[in-house]
């Protein structure tokens, strides 16, 4: 079964190809990761700095060939539905995890990137001692350096879907 099948079939409200070419890590998104806007930044495996450089991310992007880009979509009441968007979040990162470990299955050395930190785990071991689960960690595309609103307009995907509305965005590389 091919990836966007099975994306399909997980329930994802967009999905589609993801050209390599197009993901060019940015020092700047780097830099909002180091301001704390998520709070993840030095506190997660997952997470800069314990993730890798931004060229080592960048090396590691470009030794893959294509790629999927999956997005999950929620409708909110308002700007104020915190509880809209964080059940749209939950059921993003369970179709996430479900697509991943289907894609690790069938392409053991793919690289999943999700829609914001790993939280596979209460409390990350980071930086005391290694990775509980090192083989299903995943890092976020921000992580990576990537700008998810400029990933999907490179690759005809909607980022923005309206007022009342929230998207959260993965990819997954393959080789």
């Amino acid at each position: 079964m091919e990836l966007t099948e099975l994306a399909r079939e997980i329930g994802f409200e967009a999905f589609g190809i993801l050209r390599i070419e197009t993901l060019k890590p940015l020092p700047e998104v780097r830099d909002m990761c180091a301001a704390g806007r998520c709070r993840l930044y030095g506190k997660r495996w997952s997470c800069p700095p314990a993730c890798g450089s931004i060229e080592k991310c960048a090396q590691r992007i470009a030794s893959y060939q294509s790629g999927l880009l999956v997005q999950t979509v929620g409708k909110l009441e308002d700007v104020f539905d915190a509880e809209g968007i964080h059940r749209t979040e939950l059921t993003h990162k369970h179709r996430f995890e479900t697509l991943a470990r289907q894609a690790r299955f069938r392409f053991p050395s793919c690289l999943p990137l999700t829609a914001g930190g790993c939280t596979r785990c209460a409390v990350c071991t980071y930086p005391d001692k290694p990775c509980r689960f090192p083989r299903k960690m995943m890092s976020s595309m921000e992580a990576y350096g990537l700008l998810v609103s400029e990933v999907c307009e490179k690759n005809g995907i909607p980022y923005y879907y309206g007022e009342g509305s929230i998207a959260f965005t993965s990819c997954i590389l393959t080789s």
